[in-house]
């Protein structure tokens, strides 16, 4: 890794302060390392972080970036981390229009993990604590052996995403095991040791209208407390908590979580972020930063950017997006009277002139994430300006087509794309089920279904950590199933479900 040269220096200075004094960005300290491609690949690998623990699946990423980088299939023009200082990654050899381009797309990066609400609770020294995690790793493989260890890690790695993303946000009800107070709208019958006690502890005139108790009846055996009391969606807290873990693999499993914890508002924000980074940069490079001559060269690659991507672009939809939003509220096609309105007439040639679009987009940047971002902003009429549509894998022909261009459709199947990051919901329902000690975790039966196989295979590597059979309660073919793994065979059943 080397430091800037000072020319690139000179030029990181310079569009650093036309994005805080010209545009407002709101950035932390900024610091660069330049990389050639070998050492990019390798950073990009470890997700940015080069100090990370030691995993044969970076290995393996490496090898994927390095190969689609040789065939000239892929190039990784930068790398930017949530953290204070930010760093970012440039890569040597990159033109200078490249090097402003990727510069100026750092700067929106950078306002954005300082200001959105949802990297507001991540770690802002991550780089220093994904040090120490490579440093506990380390030891742990020392003392314990390396496979050993990095089997583990593989097993944790299999579930890591079965962790509840916005209990940062949210404060939950009291779990078990926590103090909890229940409201009661009369006297509280107190427990008495013997009978005859009652009615001097518990006065009848103060429970009046309740059936009064047989002294002589046999007293109800109590049904032992749900466990938990309310499903867990935290499937990897449950099992740090609960499980027969050793020492070390707990250890493991929390840097595991921590870790999950803290690129889950990365996945929650791409397209936004992606979005929010690509209009500063496309503003200030026609605005302030290429010559004349860089033109062509600044809009081939600003075009490479914003072209293909499957499913989905998250550079275009996003940038798109704000560009619409500061549209709308500048020239005030919003609220109720626009909504009201049915001449098409009007309706196009609209324009209050109220000029709040900037303002309203940094109001955005700071409270959104992908899902609410979509589901307020994703309008028709935006939908049917950016040629958009609902896609599906069709067996006959074995190729993925386009199946519909209605707005409700292509919005659902977008929404249901982002939402939890395209993956199940799956819940710990119960950790004694059948009061045999075995895990029953639930899938809510919205949006991504389960694939039998992965699910079958997941519920292998948590019973590698509960020790005890696991199950999995979801709808399979309109039909109630719970899949078993017992630690040799898979077996399912047959249940009824609310689902």
């Amino acid at each position: 890794m080397a430091t800037l040269p000072s020319y690139l220096y000179e030029l990181q200075l310079g569009i650093e302060e036309k994005a805080r004094s010209h545009y407002g960005l709101d950035m932390f300290k900024q610091v660069y390392e330049l990389l050639d491609y070998k050492t990019m690949n390798e950073v990009a690998a470890y997700g940015g972080f080069p100090t990370r623990y030691p995993h044969w699946r970076f290995g393996m990423e490496y090898e994927r970036l390095s190969k689609s980088y040789t065939y000239g299939l892929s190039k990784i023009y930068e790398l930017v981390i949530n953290n204070d200082p930010c760093y970012g990654y440039l890569l040597e050899g990159n033109s200078l229009v490249e090097q402003k381009l990727v510069m100026a797309h750092v700067c929106g990066h950078n306002d954005f993990f300082k200001n959105n609400y949802y990297f507001s609770k991540t770690n802002r020294r991550m780089i220093d604590e994904m040090a120490n995690h490579a440093t506990r790793v380390r030891r742990l493989m020392e003392r314990f052996g390396v496979d050993k260890v990095e089997s583990f890690i593989d097993v944790c790695l299999s579930i890591d995403n079965l962790i509840d993303p916005m209990s940062m946000y949210i404060r939950r009800e009291p779990r078990e095991g926590s103090e909890e107070v229940e409201e009661h709208s009369g006297p509280i019958r107190l427990k008495v040791a013997s009978s005859y006690m009652e009615r001097y502890i518990n006065p009848p005139e103060l429970f009046k209208g309740e059936e009064p108790k047989d002294p002589q009846a046999e007293p109800e055996l109590e049904k032992p407390p749900k466990f938990p009391l309310r499903p867990e969606r935290d499937v990897v807290k449950f099992l740090i908590e609960h499980a027969p873990l050793e020492s070390w693999q707990r250890d493991v499993m929390e840097i595991v979580r921590e870790e999950a914890y803290y690129f889950a508002p990365q996945g929650m924000t791409k397209i936004m972020n992606e979005g929010w980074a690509v209009y500063w940069h496309s503003k200030m490079m026609t605005r302030d930063l290429l010559d004349s001559s860089e033109i062509i060269d600044y809009a081939d690659l600003n075009a490479g950017v914003l072209s293909g991507g499957f499913p989905f672009n998250p550079y275009k939809i996003g940038v798109e997006l704000f560009r619409n939003i500061e549209e709308r509220w500048d020239s005030g096609r919003f609220g109720k009277e626009w909504e009201e309105c049915d001449d098409l007439a009007i309706k196009r040639s609209w324009d209050r002139q109220l000029g709040l679009g900037l303002e309203k987009i940094f109001q955005v940047r700071k409270i959104f994430n992908d899902v609410t971002f979509i589901d307020e902003f994703f309008t028709e009429d935006f939908c049917r300006e950016q040629l958009f549509y609902a896609y599906g894998w069709n067996e006959r022909s074995t190729h993925w087509e386009i199946q519909s261009r209605q707005f409700r459709q292509i919005k659902d199947q977008l929404l249901g794309m982002l939402t939890n990051f395209g993956n199940p919901f799956i819940s710990v329902e119960d950790g004694n089920f059948e009061n045999r000690g075995e895990l029953l975790l639930s899938h809510r039966h919205e949006g991504t279904d389960l694939r039998v196989d992965w699910a079958q295979d997941t519920l292998v590597n948590v019973y590698r950590v509960w020790r005890r059979p696991v199950n999995l309660q979801s709808v399979f073919d309109e039909t109630g199933k719970i899949l078993r793994f017992d630690g040799k065979d898979h077996s399912e059943k047959t249940v009824e479900t609310n689902n």
